[in-house]
């Protein structure tokens, strides 16, 4: 395996890992890390997921669109008068009922998910606030264009035996499941292992009710 993993590098390591040539097989291996990359970032939720974004709430508008790939939002904070304030995390039912008609005004105190596409926020702005808005998101896929990416170059060894894993399947080889299963999951007990070694207080952040 290359010292950097690439997606090249990737693709060149999975062939001579499965000991297969066939233009069946290579053909199929950009599959195979798409849906590597898409496990992995479903079964892991860390530092290197993370995204910050300042956007804008719109007054009179109680939804905001979520950024392209995201997965899970952990915290907001509103400027309010030059003081940054934490919005709460809240149902979209308790946000109905707190807040029942939209077209009453005030400064937001709770957000929670509308749709997978777009955030709820309620009081309705009274003002257009700026908002800051810490989240997960799905990784950028890597294809011929996109050579890198935080997983090639924070966990290769999830990406190389995760991609080997989904092959399985394919080449219907249940002999080698076991190995690489075993060996991705002690790449990504890893990765949690050193996330869960940092501390990180976001007391703010409130559970839904």
């Amino acid at each position: 395996m290359a010292v950097t993993m690439t997606y090249t590098s990737l693709v060149a390591d999975t062939t001579l890992y499965l000991e297969r040539s066939d233009a069946q097989t290579i053909n199929q291996i950009p599959s195979f890390i798409n849906l590597c990359e898409s496990i992995i970032s479903d079964e892991l939720k860390i530092l290197g997921q993370q995204q910050t974004v300042t956007t804008t709430l719109v007054q009179g508008n109680v939804t905001l669109q979520k950024p392209a790939r995201w997965r899970k939002t952990t915290s907001m904070n509103v400027t309010v008068a030059g003081e940054r304030l934490p919005l709460l995390l809240r149902k979209y039912e308790y946000m109905r009922n707190y807040w029942p008609d939209p077209t009453v005004e005030s400064i937001p105190k709770y957000y929670g998910d509308y749709d997978f596409d777009h955030w709820f926020i309620a009081p309705t702005p009274d003002d257009n606030y700026a908002i800051e808005i810490l989240y997960y998101e799905k990784i950028q896929p890597l294809d011929a264009t996109n050579q890198t990416n935080w997983f090639t170059i924070n966990a290769p060894q999830a990406m190389l035996y995760g991609t080997l894993l989904q092959a399985m399947p394919f080449l219907k080889n249940d002999s080698r499941v076991q190995l690489w299963q075993a060996m991705y999951d002690r790449a990504i007990q890893t990765l949690k292992l050193e996330n869960d070694t940092r501390t990180i207080d976001r007391s703010t952040t409130v559970q839904e009710v």
